[in-house]
C-alpha cells in the first residue's frame, strides 16, 4: 500500500477531512435549493449511496432561506456553493451550513474575501478553495499563458494568502480542469507547495462511460500516489452515480471499506453455458439491495468458474442449465439456471448472518460431485480448448516464419 500524504485536518462537521482521515465522497444536489423537500430526497438517496459530504449551490436568497431547512434535517453535512456574491455566503452561513466552497475566478474582490473568512471563522466552518480552469480569474490566466497546471496552482495560492490575512487556515483545496493530463499535474505541483487537504476531481467529465473513465483517471492516478484527501465524481448523469463511482473507487483502491458487493464477472468465452451478462446483471441489482459487503463472482462454466474465482467469497457457475453455487472456490450446491440469481442472494445472506465456515460446513456432497461430473463431460464434448486458442497460436506463428 502506498503511503499517503501527509495533510493538516479539517472538520466538514463531523466528517474529518485530511490529517489520516479516510478518503471522503462528496456529490452536489441538482434540485433547486428552494425546493426544501426534493433537495432533502435526494440527500437521502445520495447518504444512503454511500455519500459523505454534499454540496447545495446557494444562488439566490430563496436558495438560501431553503438551507436553513434543509442543514438541521440532513444526515449529512451540506457545503454552500458560492459563485460571485459573497452576501450569499454570509447568508449561507447564517442558515447554518457545514463549510463553503468559495471559487477565486469570479469572487475576486480581496475585502468581500475576507468578510466571509471572518464570518465563518467565528463559526468554525471550513472554506474550500475551489479553483477551476474554466472560471480562472483573468488576469491569472494571462500571466501563465492560459489555464495550465501552474496558473489554477497560483490561484489556490492567491487565495491562501487573502485568507491568511485575517487569520483564517481552515482550508481544503480544488484545481479542477476538464483536461485529466492539466488536473494531474495541477494536484501534484499543489502537493508540493501547501500542506492542506485536497479535495480531486475532473471537472465537467461529461456522462458516462466517457465521464467515467477521465474522472477515474485523475482521481484514480492522484489517490495511487498518495494525493487527495476527498473525492468528488463530477458526471452529467444523476448525483447517485457520482457517489457509486466514488465508492467503487476508494473500495478498489482499498482506501474505503467495501460496504456494499464487489460483484466479478467473467467475458464470457467459448466454454459459456449462460449469457454471463444477463445473469450478472440482475445479481448485480439483486444484490445491490441489500448491504452485503462480499466478493461474489458470476462465471460463464463450471470448467475454468470456480478455480478462477477462487479469491470470492461467493459465486456461480453454470454448467449444462444448472448453476454451481461455490463458496471460496468450493462447490456447496447446485440449482436450476432460472434459480442462480435467487441462490446467489440466499447463500450471500447466510454468510452475513453465520459466517462462510458454516456455509462450507454444511456443502451438499452429490453436489461437489455432480460439479466434478459436469466438468468432466464439458471438457469430453468441448475439448481442452473450447475457444481454439491453439488455432490462433498456430496462425501467429506461421506469421512469423
Amino acid at each position: 500500500m502506498w503511503s499517503r500524504r501527509r495533510t493538516r485536518q479539517v472538520m466538514v462537521g463531523p466528517v474529518p477531512v485530511g490529517g489520516g482521515a479516510p478518503v471522503s465522497v462528496q456529490s452536489m444536489t441538482t434540485t433547486k435549493t428552494a425546493d426544501v423537500e426534493g433537495t432533502l430526497a435526494q440527500i437521502y438517496e445520495l447518504a444512503g449511496a454511500g455519500c459523505d459530504i454534499v454540496r447545495c449551490t446557494c444562488n439566490d436568497t430563496e436558495a438560501a432561506e431553503g438551507l436553513a431547512h434543509i442543514v438541521p434535517r440532513s444526515p449529512i453535512p451540506i457545503v454552500a456553493d458560492i459563485h460571485f456574491q459573497h452576501r450569499l455566503a454570509l447568508a449561507a452561513i447564517e442558515a447554518g451550513v457545514h463549510g463553503l466552497r468559495l471559487n477565486p475566478g469570479n469572487i475576486r474582490n480581496p475585502a468581500h474575501i475576507k468578510a466571509v473568512a471572518r464570518a465563518a471563522g467565528e463559526r468554525g466552518l471550513p472554506i474550500r478553495i475551489g479553483v477551476n480552469a474554466g472560471s480562472l480569474d483573468p488576469d491569472i490566466a494571462r500571466t501563465h499563458g492560459g489555464a495550465g497546471p501552474e496558473a489554477l496552482v497560483a490561484s489556490a495560492c492567491r487565495e491562501l494568502e487573502i485568507l491568511a490575512e485575517v487569520g483564517f487556515e481552515t482550508c481544503k483545496i480544488s484545481v479542477k480542469s476538464s483536461d485529466v493530463r492539466v488536473m494531474i499535474d495541477a494536484y501534484r505541483l499543489l502537493a508540493e507547495v501547501v500542506d492542506h487537504p485536497l479535495h480531486l476531481g475532473v471537472t465537467e467529465a461529461g456522462p458516462p462511460p466517457a465521464g467515467l473513465v477521465k474522472s477515474t483517471a485523475g482521481i484514480g492516478t492522484l489517490l495511487a500516489e498518495g494525493i487527495g484527501d476527498t473525492i468528488r465524481y463530477s458526471l452529467t448523469a444523476p448525483p447517485v452515480e457520482e457517489v457509486r463511482a466514488g465508492r467503487t473507487l476508494l473500495e478498489a483502491l482499498g482506501l474505503r471499506e467495501r460496504r456494499g458487493v464487489d460483484l466479478i464477472a467473467c467475458p464470457s468465452c467459448g466454454r459459456a453455458e449462460v449469457d454471463v451478462i444477463r445473469v450478472a446483471e440482475e445479481a448485480a441489482a439483486a444484490l445491490a439491495r441489500r448491504d452485503i459487503p462480499l466478493q461474489v463472482a458470476v462465471m460463464g462454466c463450471v470448467v475454468n468458474g470456480p478455480g478462477e474465482a477462487r479469491s470470492a467469497d461467493l459465486g456461480i457457475a453454470a454448467g449444462r442449465g444448472k448453476g454451481h453455487l461455490f463458496v471460496r472456490g468450493r462447490v456447496v450446491r447446485v440449482v436450476q439456471e432460472a434459480e442462480m440469481v435467487a441462490a446467489l442472494v440466499e447463500a450471500a445472506e447466510r454468510i452475513m448472518a453465520e459466517g462462510i465456515d458454516a456455509v462450507l460446513a454444511s456443502a451438499d456432497e452429490d453436489a461437489v460431485r455432480e460439479a466434478a461430473a459436469t466438468r468432466v463431460e464439458l471438457l469430453r464434448t468441448q475439448g481442452e480448448d473450447a475457444n481454439r486458442s491453439a488455432e490462433r497460436v498456430a496462425r501467429i506463428r506461421d506469421l512469423g516464419t
